[in-house]
């Protein structure tokens, strides 16, 4: 019983030792519990806040506060701002995150000035920032007007840029007229280079000039004169003026019948003046030269030919010369008798050449004969026995053989032949006249000749 009794107080003592031990561990149980509640429930650090931005915290084990010893906090930024400092952020024992973060507005690059032109920026460079671009006058802008600072930190829109489309002006002179004056078909006509105006450049002087330059004599006519002037974008700019140049004209003159017309100037102009003769055999009555005066009549009266009337009833063979002067050419012909044979070849020789001896002017005089039976003739008119003996003493023409005298229309003694002469002789010598000249151009500009 004793042993029984002390086995039953060692156990009771060894029960109350565990109950103790199993007192003891409830209490420091929860002591522990409390004393983790209070340190992880507990807010540690101080609260985030991100201007421009937000967290995103995670607790150890999803606690209630986000700002608990060991809480994880992703940060992010708006839009159009970007983080400066760690991307997370941990709550530290020391009750400091683990670092500082900041979210700043973002930043597009300084823009560019355009070249000739410039810009206009509304709060700087900053994300949302608007900027309009500009150009100075005379230019337009290529590209857009306006351009935006995007979240991306680029601008909006293409680059900008100032180009010079606008043409340049020039002024030209207004129409020119002028009057030439008398017995001239030009006019001179004056007037001042146009300078070319561009907004962009000032004053263009370098100018293109398509027609004749000032100063320079106009013929009558409309003129188109066109001054051209570029810029240094190549815009051109042009313009125009007419230069009108008047003659005052008289009516057109024609030659007389048998005559002949030579004008200076165009023939009709205002100091024109017209010259008039007659072709041989035929004598000019009026006026032998006209001019075209300023009231655009003629001077003098309307010329004619009339047939020329040879007088052989004058005294002297000096008197019956001069008729012939500047009017007709002579081929004299002297035979001691009209059955001379070189007289009769001769005869026969320039019947058939009438026509060329017409169309150069030239008068046949014809000595038959010998003192006093001697006679001439022209054409069909005689001459009296004592004008033909004068005739042949004052050009010194033997009176016993044959002999032919070709004299001028100066009278000059041009050349003898002792023997007959061809047609083709004749002409050739005549046609190397000074004066045959001038008459073979008029023949040939109003179609006269031999049919």
């Amino acid at each position: 019983v004793e042993d029984l009794v002390h086995l039953a107080a060692q156990l009771l003592l060894h029960l109350k030792v565990i109950l103790c031990l199993c007192l003891t561990f409830h209490i420091l149980r929860s002591t522990v519990s409390v004393f983790l509640f209070s340190v992880l429930e507990t807010p540690w650090c101080s609260p985030i806040k991100v201007k421009h931005g937000y967290a995103n915290c995670r607790t150890p084990q999803g606690e209630y506060y986000k700002n608990v010893l060991g809480t994880r906090c992703d940060i992010r930024c708006q839009k159009g701002y970007e983080l400066h400092g760690p991307q997370q952020l941990i709550c530290q024992s020391s009750k400091r995150w683990s670092g500082k973060v900041l979210c700043k507005q973002k930043r597009c690059p300084t823009l560019s000035m355009p070249t000739n032109g410039g810009f206009k920026c509304l709060d700087g460079a900053y994300f949302g920032s608007r900027c309009e671009y500009y150009c100075s006058p005379g230019y337009q802008l290529k590209g857009d007007r306006i351009v935006t600072c995007m979240d991306n930190k680029v601008w909006s829109g293409r680059p900008a840029s100032c180009v010079d489309t606008e043409p340049p002006r020039i002024q030209c002179p207004s129409v020119k007229e002028k009057t030439a004056e008398p017995n001239k078909l030009t006019a001179r006509v004056f007037w001042d280079t146009p300078e070319g105006r561009d907004t962009a450049d000032g004053i263009l002087t370098d100018v293109i000039l398509k027609g004749l330059p000032p100063g320079s004599h106009f013929p009558e006519g409309d003129h188109k004169i066109q001054y051209t002037v570029y810029d240094r974008a190549e815009n051109k700019g042009t313009c125009k003026f007419l230069v009108k140049v008047r003659v005052r004209r008289c009516a057109k003159l024609n030659a007389p019948d048998n005559g002949y017309i030579k004008c200076s100037g165009d023939g009709n102009n205002y100091g024109a003046t017209c010259e008039f003769s007659c072709i041989g055999g035929y004598e000019l009555q009026g006026s032998p030269a006209r001019v075209c005066q300023y009231n655009l009549g003629w001077s003098g009266v309307e010329p004619t030919c009339a047939p020329m009337n040879i007088n052989v009833n004058v005294r002297t063979a000096a008197a019956l010369l001069d008729q012939f002067y500047e009017k007709r050419r002579l081929l004299i012909i002297s035979t001691p008798t009209a059955a001379n044979f070189f007289y009769r070849m001769q005869l026969g020789m320039l019947q058939p050449a009438q026509c060329g001896l017409d169309l150069r002017h030239v008068t046949v005089v014809e000595l038959v004969g010998v003192f006093p039976a001697q006679i001439g003739r022209i054409g069909v008119k005689l001459l009296p026995p004592s004008l033909a003996l004068q005739l042949r003493l004052l050009l010194r023409i033997p009176h016993y053989n044959f002999n032919i005298v070709v004299m001028d229309k100066h009278g000059m003694d041009k050349e003898r032949y002792p023997f007959p002469a061809t047609p083709a002789e004749l002409f050739a010598l005549i046609d190397n006249f000074p004066l045959r000249k001038e008459e073979m151009k008029l023949q040939a500009e109003i179609g006269q000749s031999c049919p």
